[in-house]
């Protein structure tokens, strides 16, 4: 594997496993337990899996998409037919997933985010939630942790810090867009299907859509420092994929907020939340929505 440093604000240059061992003692500051994950270099590349999807399906998340596994050429899928999202995965959530060449190469930040959003998905009560609640979660401890992170080892005044700070928020504006597309291509289709518009009109429909929120994606500014602001790719599976993450990504980002914006409060309410409500369904989408009203009337919100 290619050696890589990032360079630490107003000292040396870091190698990958000296930044990773910081944000490791960093986890365990937070509370967090870090899992035996980034412990070890690999030769890998990276992950190569091929997501897709009919051209008039739209599941809810990544769990509702087809799978392949691919190579760094691609998909072998037939794209007239298929929506086809093909990604290239730094890294993925386990006790023992390796540093791959792609993820010792990303910027400082991007390196930052993907660690602790995986390490946080190995933690209680992370591990018990539904996927699409798990990885809205995991995305805003990845931002938020490694803000306070690069806040803790570069100060208030650096650039990484500023960059980082914004993430948490930048990513809520395209969750916004995401779910509002999600929403009407899943109408434009449910249409299609009922009869109600032909073929060519439902493409149409969904051109437009895709081309609106092609628009409206760039508009989200200043550029983030850790996340593309638009769907990987223009499809179906591209959406569905991304929809996965911001599904619940407003609601858990309510939470935060409500309790003070402060991580281990986070995940205390998650935790309550999961043990009350049983640990999937509406009935731990009613719980957290009280968690955050209990915190707000509490007065531990914050500004």
């Amino acid at each position: 594997m290619a050696v890589a440093c990032l360079l630490a604000a107003g000292g040396p240059a870091q190698t990958v496993s000296e930044r990773i061992a910081e944000l490791k003692e960093f986890q365990k500051a937070l509370g967090w337990e870090p899992p035996r994950s980034f412990t070890r270099a690999s030769s890998r590349r990276a992950y190569y899996r091929c997501y897709y999807m009919g051209k008039f399906e739209l599941p809810d998340s990544y769990e509702g998409l087809k799978l392949r596994e691919g190579d760094e050429a691609g998909c072998k899928l037939d794209q007239s037919r298929y929506d086809v999202f093909f990604y290239r995965i730094e890294a993925v959530a386990s006790d023992n997933t390796p540093v791959t060449e792609a993820l010792a190469e990303s910027s400082a930040e991007r390196l930052a985010v993907v660690v602790l959003h995986e390490d946080f998905h190995q933690q209680e009560p992370v591990r018990r939630l539904p996927e699409p609640l798990a990885e809205a979660a995991a995305t805003l401890a990845g931002f938020t942790a490694a803000a306070e992170f690069a806040r803790l080892h570069h100060g208030e005044n650096s650039e990484t810090y500023r960059r980082l700070a914004q993430e948490a928020e930048l990513y809520l504006r395209k969750a916004r867009l995401i779910n509002e597309s999600h929403r009407r291509l899943r109408a434009v289709y449910e249409d299609f299907q009922r009869g109600r518009l032909s073929e060519r009109e439902a493409l149409a429909a969904k051109e437009r859509e895709f081309v609106e929120l092609g628009r409206r994606c760039l508009e989200i500014l200043p550029e983030p420092a850790s996340f593309n602001r638009c769907p990987p790719v223009a499809n179906n599976a591209g959406l569905a994929f991304d929809h996965t993450y911001t599904q619940y990504y407003p609601l858990v980002y309510e939470l935060y907020r409500a309790v003070g914006s402060d991580l281990r409060a986070f995940r205390a309410a998650l935790d309550e939340a999961v043990e009350a409500g049983k640990g999937s369904g509406p009935a731990l989408l009613r719980t957290l929505e009280g968690v955050i009203l209990r915190a707000r009337s509490s007065g531990d919100s914050g500004p």
